[in-house]
């Protein structure tokens, strides 16, 4: 008998490591190739690790919860032996030194250290290992620094684990108390910077025997985590312009069924939106940006992500790739694509990285316009509203008459640290008069 290890495999340049979250298969389970044997998350996705071969599954050396590094072997399943060599001795896959291991994670960690977000940016000057998961709890919890290097952990090699900081926050009660009277005193004179971490330790909520506690999920935390960061990152700012979409209604009434048949896929509003918004990132190329310190990056490529709605009621955002170099067909497929695979948890880490511009579509759920959060670090999001019909003016050269039109709100959101109001008016303009421009005669 031959045996595999399965190791975790390296899921994106910035993810050095994930969260154990459900074994799916256990020791003694026949496993199928590509069959997935247990799902992880991490800071970007949650995903399944699947089987590269056919066989048992004899052994696991991880349990839930476990942090495990890229390229740590998670299990080992045993096959029917056809990879055995000549001799018939077992073929068991190559294990690196645990010193050589060890080094080549903490080459990672301190590569990560260097260009990680300002989301861990409070933790880099800790000689100590801590994994993202435990970083984020302590900053919803407004632990400082000093209290995580003071936790006892039970990891391997004694690293903190989900468990160690959790039993510290619960436990702690007065012993956080003195500790937190001159914390609270400077977040007066700096509430910019205080006011985030002040919001765990903020006004009890009471619960009497009728109200009804709900935990929040992994992702929904790490959203909520992300959102308020984000605000009080960048000085968001909003322009709306109203658009009238009549021709784009009628011509995708008039093509969408032809579409579908010919193409195997449903043409909406989405991809003609994502096609406007490529087309005017070109014409104003300092929107597609990012800030980094004192310094603005211009991205080369317009990477658009597009959120869309877990069947959780969460949010993800995958990213289409070089949007401005699709064609309408290529958009539409890539939209149904990322939409389908993002409802099914089946994304990869990859794809929901490296956006510079995103879209959200708060008119799917019957909102006229919206205020959306900018997804750092990025510095502009759109989002489009629910198409109405609605009475209008119509201008001829026989003069002004009322009359019936498909109308719809864009609510651009930006970052009025690097982008003006002039700027940042001008492309959610552009964006609508390429969109009323639209060629209804325009074949697919």
């Amino acid at each position: 008998m031959a045996k595999f290890e399965l190791k975790l495999p390296k899921m994106g340049e910035s993810v050095a490591e994930a969260t154990i979250t459900t074994w799916l298969k256990e020791v003694g389970d026949t496993i199928e190739m590509d069959e997935a044997v247990l799902e992880i998350a991490t800071d970007k996705v949650d995903s399944e690790v699947p089987s590269e071969v056919d066989g048992v599954l004899v052994e696991k050396f991880f349990d839930v919860d476990d942090v495990v590094q890229v390229g740590q072997v998670l299990a080992v399943i045993e096959t029917d032996g056809e990879g055995a060599s000549d001799n018939g001795s077992e073929v068991v896959t190559a294990t690196v030194p645990e010193s050589a291991t060890v080094a080549a994670v903490e080459e990672t960690v301190s590569v990560a250290k260097e260009t990680a977000a300002p989301a861990v940016a409070d933790f880099s000057s800790s000689e100590r290992f801590y994994s993202p998961l435990v970083k984020n709890i302590a900053k919803e919890e407004g632990v400082s620094l000093e209290e995580l290097e003071a936790v006892q952990g039970t990891g391997k090699e004694g690293r903190v684990t989900k468990n160690d900081i959790l039993d510290y926050v619960k436990n702690r009660g007065s012993k956080s108390a003195p500790a937190a009277a001159p914390t609270v005193k400077p977040a007066a004179a700096t509430p910019v910077k205080e006011s985030p971490k002040a919001k765990p330790v903020a006004v009890p909520v009471s619960v009497n025997g009728e109200d009804e506690v709900i935990e929040m999920t992994r992702m929904g935390k790490l959203i909520a985590h992300h959102m308020v960061e984000s605000v009080s990152t960048s000085a968001h700012v909003q322009s709306f312009v109203e658009v009238d979409v009549t021709n784009i209604w009628n011509w995708r009434n008039k093509h969408k069924k032809a579409f579908e048949a010919r193409e195997g896929e449903k043409l909406t509003f989405t991809p003609i939106f994502m096609e406007a918004v490529a087309k005017a990132l070109k014409d104003f190329p300092m929107m597609n940006i990012q800030v980094n310190g004192d310094t603005i990056v211009k991205k080369k490529n317009i990477n658009l992500g597009m959120a869309a709605a877990l069947p959780d009621g969460n949010l993800i955002v995958p990213v289409i790739k070089n949007a401005d170099q699709l064609n309408l067909v290529g958009m539409a497929k890539a939209v149904n694509d990322l939409a389908n695979r993002a409802r099914n948890n089946q994304l990869k880490p990859d794809e929901i990285q490296g956006g510079t511009y995103t879209v959200t579509n708060v008119g799917t759920f019957g909102s006229v316009m919206g205020t959306p959060i900018i997804n750092q670090p990025q510095v502009g999001i759109l989002a489009l509203g629910a198409i109405r019909k609605v009475p209008a003016v119509i201008e001829t050269p026989e003069g002004d008459f009322i009359g019936i039109r498909m109308k719809m709100f864009l609510s651009h959101s930006y970052d009025h640290r690097v982008v003006n109001g002039a700027l940042g008016g001008m492309f959610v303009k552009s964006v609508a008069d390429y969109l009323e421009a639209w060629d209804s005669n325009r074949e697919i």
